[in-house]
């Protein structure tokens, strides 16, 4: 497999939620190196994108969240709509912004411990027309690629249940790339997850 451009891949940071069962914005909370939990996984997006975007609720722009300069930031409309709405906003964005990227890695913003290896193999099997994800111990995870062919899709969605119809609907597109690392599967629900 050919080497791809670091341009053909778009990171997509999904930073809007409410954060309900943590107690508090845990975006900002701080990790043992010093970083907040969003800026961790901001980092992991920049290195492996040259392109990333954060999407972030309607209310966040008076917050300090210190997004880099370098990250494109989309304001989801009525993020207590759920998950959908967040993630079209962003594929309306890419449709309407970028028409180099063949590729679009969804992350959550609070997984920041993804190893370099995963997701490197993910953008190697990414093409323009299927849906690639990680599988760790048989639990499916996080960056979920989803090929240019999809984008229309995504940027319809609403609701909260995430791209998960786009998945089911295209089955036969997607390509599951087992990998060793945990760190697919490893979010921030409540304070005690921080520690683990």
């Amino acid at each position: 497999m050919q080497p791809q451009k670091q341009n053909a891949h778009v990171g997509i940071v999904l930073a809007a939620g409410q954060s309900t069962r943590f107690g508090s914005d845990k975006r900002r909370a701080l990790l043992r190196e010093g970083q907040t939990l969003l800026h961790a996984t901001l980092s992991l997006a920049q290195r492996h994108f040259g392109h990333v975007i954060v999407v972030l609720g309607p209310k966040d722009k008076s917050l300090p969240l210190e997004i880099p300069e370098a990250i494109t930031i989309v304001y989801a409309p009525e993020t207590q709509a759920g998950l959908g709405t967040s993630i079209s906003s962003a594929f309306q964005h890419l449709l309407e912004t970028n028409r180099e990227a063949q590729t679009a890695a969804v992350l959550l913003g609070d997984m920041p411990w993804i190893q370099w290896d995963t997701v490197e193999r993910l953008k190697q099997n990414a093409t323009a027309s299927t849906i690639v994800r990680p599988l760790y111990h048989s639990q499916v995870g996080h960056p979920v690629f989803f090929g240019k062919t999809f984008w229309k899709e995504l940027s319809e969605l609403s609701g909260d249940d995430g791209a998960k119809s786009v998945v089911q609907r295209h089955r036969e597109k997607c390509e599951l790339i087992e990998v060793d690392d945990v760190g697919v599967l490893k979010d921030v629900d409540r304070p005690g997850d921080l520690r683990r």
